[in-house]
Formats: C-alpha cells, structure tokens, sequence
C-alpha cells in the first residue's frame, strides 16, 4: 500500500529536495522577466526610465537646497540645461572608450556605440563632462560653479541609486556566485530571433541559471548612505565652495572600490585590476584633497548676495528695548539718557543768553537815542534860525546909503 504522504513514484528524499531547492529561491531575489515593453512600435526601456527619474530627483532636490542657501529659484533648473546633455554624452563617451572591444572590432557594430537606450553609462564620464556643461551653465547666470555642485551632490548620489535599478532590470553588472539569502537570480533571457539577449529579451522561465551577488544592490544602499552622509556633514559643517561636493565624491568612490572588485561582467583591465578600481582610487585621493585645501576659502557662500537677492535698505524703525535686557541695565541706559537731554537743554539755554541780553541793550540804546531827537533838533532849528537872522541883517547894512554922501 503507498505511503499517503507521498505519491506513486515519489521518495521523502525526492519531496525533500523540491521544499530545499523552492525555500532557496523564495530566499533569492528574483529578476524582472524583461527589461523592454512594447507599447506599439515604441519600445519602453526600463533603464531609460530609471535614469530620467534620477535625473529629475537631482534636480528637484537640488532646486531645494539651492533656494534654502538664498539662491534665486529656477538657477538649477537652466544650468542643467547645459549640464545633463553634456553628462550622458561623457558618460556613454567613458563606456565605449573603456569597453571599445564590444563595439569595435572584427563582427562588431560600431553604430552601436550610440545606442545609449540598450545601457552603458560610466559615471567618471558623466561627472567630468558634466561639469563641463554646470561650469557653461554657471557662467551664464553668474554663480560660482562650487556653490552648485554643492546643492546638487546629495541629488546626484540619490539619482545614482535610483539609475542602479536599470541595471536590475537589464540583468548586468552582478557579481558572482552566491549562497547568501539575497543573492540574485539570473534568468536566461531570448529575443525574437531565438538568440540570448539580457537586454532585449524577456526570460523563458524562473528557473535560475545561477545565483550571484546583486553588486548593484549594493551600489544603490551605499549611494543612499552617502547621499545621509553629505546632508548631515553639510548641516553640521555649513560646507561650502564645493566641499559637499567632496564628500559625495570621496563617499561615492570608497564605496564602488570594493563594489567594483565583486563584479564579474567584462571590463578592461590595467595592470591586473579593473580600470574602474584604478579611476575610483585616483578619484578618491583627489576629493580628499580639495576637501582639505577648500576649507581655507572661508566660510560658505552667501548666495543672496551673489545673486542680488537681498531685499533693498528700508528707513530703519525705532528700536525696541531687548528683552535680554537686565533691569539694572535698562535703569543704567535711561539714566544716561536723562544726563544727556539735561546736558542738551543747558547747552541751549546757554547759548540763548547773550542773545537775549544784546537784544536788551540795543533795545534800551534804541530808545535813549529816540529821547534825545527832539532836544537835539530844537536846539539846532534855534542854532539855523539865529545865523540865518544875523546873515540878513549884514545884508541890508550893506545896502543903505551912507546920509552923509548925500
């Protein structure tokens, strides 16, 4: 008689092996069956989407920090105009120079090389040329390049992790095998033409071909961490003239060092390493650096001033005693004040006197002199009355003749 546990032709060891094996991949996390949709003759890449997400995550919490520190609204905006075309082109330039075996070469296809949708993008290219097109960007609305890049870092790094999901959904950039409970499952993936494709292709089923490291899981939780890092030290420090900046680079680069050195997929390799381990090493060193030595610029930009945010001077209004203040100090300062109206009105009341006291002479000379007029004018109409009298009287004398001449 069969056992009921278990059905004809079955074994506990065989039921034991398909509950290990179905525990295990439960574990696991599994991939998306496809990375592409068809929405008519438009394909919808998931990649595609992940970067322009990203992309408007930096913006906007960029536009944020940029406003707080005083600076005009809508400045990130028209500097990332300039600043993310001049960045995909230099990261797409990055990849195909750095992985050029893939599309130069004997039965390769150069004109792949522009088909940035089906993935490839190295951050060094997108930063360094990036900021190429910020420094453009800057020089247009007059703003000092380090000032943007530290409003922008924290976004950047956030950005970085939300584009890492395209490369979840492209099954690339994992590492090896793994037994861990959150290793990643990678599906064998067909296109239309039968062939394999991981990009293209949509997965023939959920049985994994091997189990390996999500590298870019971990890339995404580290960029998270060092997105927390630049806000807190940007707080704590008030960091300035591209310092946060800095600490986003150096950050970013401890990290995809050891990251790097898990992955299994292609690269190039410069003197037994991978030539991303090499850049990020390089990199590093150079963020510490600047961060040191840019400390010595002083304290953090003032952007309200260097963008004429600040309002215009107003007629300053009487100011109101400081609620700080002590008794004693406010009885000491009207004390002071009452000495000095009191020094005020005895200067003006000095200064009136000898006013007053001219006044008072000129007044009583004024009116001696009106007394003595009349006197002074009797006397001399008497003076001309008598002179004139006596100037006739020769007169006539001179006139009459003499009786004895006659």
């Amino acid at each position: 008689m069969a056992d009921p546990l278990y059905p004809s032709g079955s074994s506990p060891v065989t039921v034991t092996r398909v509950t290990v094996a179905s525990s295990l991949f439960l574990a696991n996390i599994p991939s998306p069956d496809r990375g592409v949709w068809e929405l008519g003759p438009i394909p919808i890449r998931a990649y595609a989407l992940c970067i322009i997400a990203g992309i408007i995550v930096a913006i906007w919490w960029g536009e944020r920090r940029w406003a707080a520190r005083g600076g005009t609204p809508g400045t990130v905006i028209d500097i990332a105009v300039y600043a993310v075309p001049f960045g995909l082109v230099g990261g797409r330039l990055y990849h195909v120079i750095t992985d050029h075996a893939r599309y130069f070469g004997e039965g390769k296809h150069p004109i792949d090389a522009l088909k940035i949708w089906d993935g490839g993008l190295g951050i060094w290219g997108a930063i360094a040329l990036g900021a190429v097109g910020a420094w453009i960007g800057c020089r247009v609305k007059k703003v000092p390049l380090p000032a943007y890049a530290d409003a922008i870092a924290p976004g950047i790094v956030v950005g970085q992790a939300i584009g890492r999901l395209g490369n979840y959904f492209n099954q690339e950039l994992y590492g090896g095998h793994t037994d861990l409970p959150w290793g990643l499952e990678i599906y064998r993936r067909i296109n239309e033409s039968g062939a394999e494709d991981n990009l293209n292709g949509v997965a023939v089923n959920h049985i994994p071909v091997q189990v390996v490291h999500p590298t870019f899981l971990y890339e995404l939780v580290w960029n998270l961490a060092v997105a927390a890092l630049v806000v807190w030290a940007d707080r704590r420090f008030r960091l300035g003239h591209g310092r946060a900046f800095a600490v986003y680079v150096a950050g970013y680069t401890a990290g995809r060092t050891w990251i790097e050195l898990m992955r299994t997929d292609d690269a190039t390799y410069v003197f037994g390493q991978r030539v991303n381990v090499w850049v990020s090493g390089l990199v590093f060193i150079g963020a510490i650096v600047y961060l040191v030595l840019a400390k010595r610029r002083g304290p953090r930009e003032d952007l309200a001033a260097i963008q004429g945010n600040v309002p215009p001077d107003t007629e300053p209004a009487e100011a109101e005693p400081s609620a700080d203040k002590s008794d004693a100090e406010e009885k000491a300062e009207d004390k002071a004040d009452d000495k000095a109206d009191e020094s005020a009105e005895a200067e003006e009341k000095a200064d009136a006197e000898p006013p007053a006291k001219a006044d008072t002479d000129e007044k009583a000379g004024s009116e001696e002199k009106s007394d003595a007029t009349p006197e002074a004018e009797e006397k001399a109409e008497e003076k001309a009355d008598d002179k004139a009298g006596d100037k006739a009287g020769d007169e006539a004398d001179s006139k009459e003749p003499s009786r004895s001449e006659s």
